[in-house]
């Protein structure tokens, strides 16, 4: 059976788009450092916006990691060793996947 090039691509293009979309509404809706929903965040006003932009800014995590790039290892203190090791071993457990503060303390709170 021969194939068809053009619709193969036009595939493979339609597959992008399709991840890309996925990833778009992701970022919208789930904070990209705890992957917690907007749903949960947005009991109060502003919430969900308010937890990506303050409690679990993206570029704060970046701007971290680029710090601990530039600094002497020797320099590092024990938490900054720590999330260093990590990094170089590519496991991002230091990240708080599904906790942030508020769950914390509304957990404290029941």
């Amino acid at each position: 059976m021969p194939c068809d090039p053009l619709g193969l691509i036009i595939d493979a293009f339609g597959e992008l788009r399709d991840q890309q979309e996925q990833v778009k509404e992701d970022m919208e809706t789930k904070c990209f450092i705890c992957g917690i929903g907007n749903d949960y965040f947005d009991t109060v006003p502003h919430g969900f916006e308010t937890h990506t932009l303050q409690e679990h800014n993206l570029a704060n995590y970046l701007f971290f990691l680029m710090y601990l790039i530039n600094k002497d290892e020797t320099e590092h203190t024990g938490q900054e060793s720590y999330v260093w090791k990590m990094y170089q071993e590519r496991c991002w457990e230091f990240f708080p996947a599904g906790d942030c503060f508020r769950k914390q303390y509304e957990d404290q709170l029941n």
